[in-house]
Parts: C-alpha cells; sequence; structure tokens
C-alpha cells in the first residue's frame, strides 16, 4: 500500500524510484509501440499498480489531437431530448476513447464564456453545439480557437461549421397532411420562449404549410420556457374561449404533456375526439400509456453516430462546410385521428 496522501497523483518519477528504473523506462512503457525489455515493463507495471498511477493525458500530448478533449456546448440540459442526445454523444465519443467535457449555457453568456475558456485551456479538438440557443458568440470563439464545431439544427447560422439538420419543412409538410387528414380544419401552435433556432423553424415552416393549404394562419402561443409547465400554461390561455382549435401542434413533446394534460383534467376534452395533438421529438414520455402522443422522431443514435466518428476520426467531416440533413419520421401513437 502506498503511505502518499490519498488525493495526490502519483507521478512517473515516483514510479520509476518504486520500480528502480529510469524515468524514461516508464515513459517507453506506457507508449504503444516503444522499445522496453520485458523485466522493466513488469516492474514499471507492478509499480504503477502500487501507486495507483495514471498516465497524465494533459501533460504528455496535448499536441496529439487524439489526446485532446472534446467539449459538448448546449443548455436545457434537464429537457428529456437534450439529455437523451447528451447521453447518445457521449457514450459514443467515450467509446472511442476520448474524453468529453460538457459546458452549460442555461446561465448567462459570462458564465458560459467562463466554463467555455477551461475547454481552450485544456485544448478542446472539437465543440459540438446541441439544438438550443447558445449565444452565436460562443460558438465563434471556438472556430476563432482552431476547434471544429459541429452545430446541430442551426441552420446556416455559421458557415464556417459543420452542420447536422433535421429537415423540418418535410416534416412539417406531414403533420399539416396528418390533420388534414383528421378533419382539423382550425389550428394553433405552442411554443416556447426560448426561441431557438429549432423551434422557430418549425413554428415558420407548420404555418406555412397551413396557410399554403388554404387553412387560416395558426395562432401561436408561448408562455414561457420549453417545459411541461408551459405547455400547461397555454392550453389554460388557449382552451377557454369559444373559438377552440381543433388541432394543436406543439413544438416538443415536453410542451405536448403539459397541454394535454391541463385540457383534459381543467377542462374535460377527450383527446383526439375533441382535439388533435401533435408533438415532436418522441421523448420516453411520448410513448407512455397517459400520454401516447402522436409524434415526430428525431434520429438520435444516427445523429450521435455521424457526429462522434467526426470528431474522433475525421473521416466524415473532411469539409468544413459540409452539411447533413436527417429526417425526423412521424410515429403514429392515440392524439390524432386517423379520419374525420
Amino acid at each position: 500500500m502506498s503511505n502518499r496522501p490519498p488525493q495526490n497523483f502519483a507521478s512517473a518519477s515516483e514510479v520509476a524510484q518504486r520500480a528502480g528504473v529510469s524515468r524514461s523506462a516508464v515513459s517507453r512503457t506506457f507508449t504503444a509501440g516503444a522499445s522496453v525489455s520485458d523485466e522493466t515493463r513488469r516492474k514499471v507495471l507492478a509499480a504503477a499498480e502500487e501507486l495507483n498511477y495514471h498516465v497524465n493525458h494533459l501533460a504528455r500530448g496535448l499536441s496529439q489531437e487524439k489526446s485532446r478533449p472534446i467539449c459538448i456546448l448546449g443548455g436545457d440540459l434537464h429537457a428529456p431530448y437534450q439529455s437523451a442526445l447528451l447521453e447518445a454523444l457521449t457514450r459514443r465519443i467515450q467509446a472511442a476513447g476520448r474524453a468529453v467535457m460538457v459546458i452549460n449555457t442555461a446561465g448567462n453568456e459570462a458564465d458560459s464564456r467562463a466554463a467555455l475558456h477551461q475547454t481552450l485551456n485544456y485544448r478542446a479538438s472539437a465543440t459540438i453545439v446541441l439544438s438550443g440557443a447558445p449565444p452565436v458568440s460562443l460558438v465563434r470563439t471556438c472556430i476563432e480557437s482552431g476547434q471544429h464545431v459541429i452545430l446541430i439544427n442551426r441552420q446556416g447560422q455559421i458557415e464556417e461549421a459543420e452542420h447536422i439538420n433535421l429537415d423540418h419543412e418535410s416534416a412539417m409538410n406531414d403533420a399539416r397532411h396528418m390533420l388534414a387528414r383528421a378533419g382539423c380544419r382550425s389550428f394553433a401552435i405552442v411554443s416556447s420562449t426560448n426561441n431557438s433556432p429549432s423551434l422557430l423553424a418549425r413554428e415558420k415552416l407548420f404555418s406555412a404549410a397551413i396557410v399554403e393549404a388554404g387553412f387560416e394562419p395558426p395562432q401561436v402561443i408561448k408562455v414561457g420556457p420549453t417545459s411541461y409547465r408551459s405547455g400547461a400554461e397555454a392550453a389554460r390561455l388557449l382552451l377557454p374561449g369559444a373559438a377552440r382549435p381543433d388541432a394543436v401542434f406543439c413544438v416538443t413533446d415536453l410542451l405536448a404533456c403539459g397541454f394535454m394534460d391541463i385540457a383534459r383534467q381543467d377542462f374535460g376534452m377527450v383527446i383526439p375526439r375533441d382535439l388533435c395533438v401533435l408533438g415532436f421529438d418522441d421523448i420516453e414520455q411520448a410513448g407512455w400509456d397517459g400520454y401516447a402522443l402522436t409524434t415526430f422522431r428525431q434520429p438520435i443514435e444516427e445523429m450521435a453516430e455521424i457526429i462522434a466518428k467526426g470528431v474522433t476520426d475525421g473521416r466524415e467531416f473532411a469539409d468544413a462546410s459540409a452539411v447533413t440533413t436527417l429526417k425526423a419520421l412521424p410515429v403514429w401513437r392515440k392524439t390524432v385521428r386517423s379520419g374525420p
């Protein structure tokens, strides 16, 4: 057992002293392909295990791409969709042998920038910007620091970055067809004051699809951030009037869950008989029996696989202006009628 204080890291020099070898012999032992005798390797590994020694990759090779961490930048990390995407990304990146640093941008920009500079100090080789609304200035800081930057659902914001986008236009046209087939003729949108690029795209494109089909423009309700509570408050605002819509598109499933609970509990509505509700994301809760929400599924695993390959082997994102567009597919459950 070591007599060293419990929170101090053993150094290579201490391992060398314990093993009775040179400092360079320790370095060669932990360098793939380096020349070291079997006897020396055995002594070094035994001493390293006794001292609980780990190679300091930061000190050893920050100039090497594969030794540098990868940063994930995003807000609303508690939201079901964001947490599911974060889980998928970290799982795949860590499986490729890379370390991940997560920067939460939900606070003010000054705090977010201070946290981001930590990743720059550690020479993060790439930054993945989740959908949501981290300031563009933070993204530009990453690019100007020479990082490989991948933006998710932030169409066209920054040309120097890679883009992973959803085909929102196709999805919103599908949404209009689904609701029109159900016999819906008046529409509303429940959205968020977060005003992230992806949510704004859904609002704009769904409204355009409805108007193009010859219907009145949907009313848009925004009462707070992307949360269950905001969906519930939107229902309290939208449903008391005589001119209720017969279809509501909630730009996220979390908003839809709050909206449906109030529609049923406070207004006695039967969904989808009295009102069709359509969501977006296909979070876990959307499939619960209490919601059985008809929605659009974001291809999280496919997205994570493409991004992880790009930041760990560089092959997917050789072109600095590359754009990958993925489909969000409808998931039919029980909140949209199959016919009038």
